[in-house]
């Protein structure tokens, strides 16, 4: 699955151009990192392990170019708490 991209947002838009996934973030710290500061997944697609890809591209993005990411939503937190995989990427607080 790919998602397109932004500055700021990785997303998926459906057939008709309706947004049906996001991940949002911004940089910080004098753009030295990343803050992700919302997740979005239409009903239609919940339960297919979407958000958690999202994340992933940001937590890819991060590692290419050095930066650390402060998960401010609430899936975002949860992502950094269960997968062990992040911790190279997570911000110190």
């Amino acid at each position: 699955m790919a998602f397109q991209h932004e500055p700021g947002r990785y997303f998926m838009n459906d057939e008709n151009g309706k947004l049906i996934a996001e991940v949002t973030y911004q940089e910080i710290d004098d753009g030295q990192n990343f803050v992700i500061d919302h997740t979005f997944v239409d009903p239609v697609l919940r339960g297919q392990g979407i958000a958690g890809k999202l994340v992933r591209a940001v937590v890819d993005e991060a590692r290419a170019t050095g930066k650390k990411i402060e998960p401010l939503c609430t899936f975002a937190r949860h992502e950094f708490a269960t997968k062990e995989a992040y911790a190279d990427v997570l911000r110190p607080t």
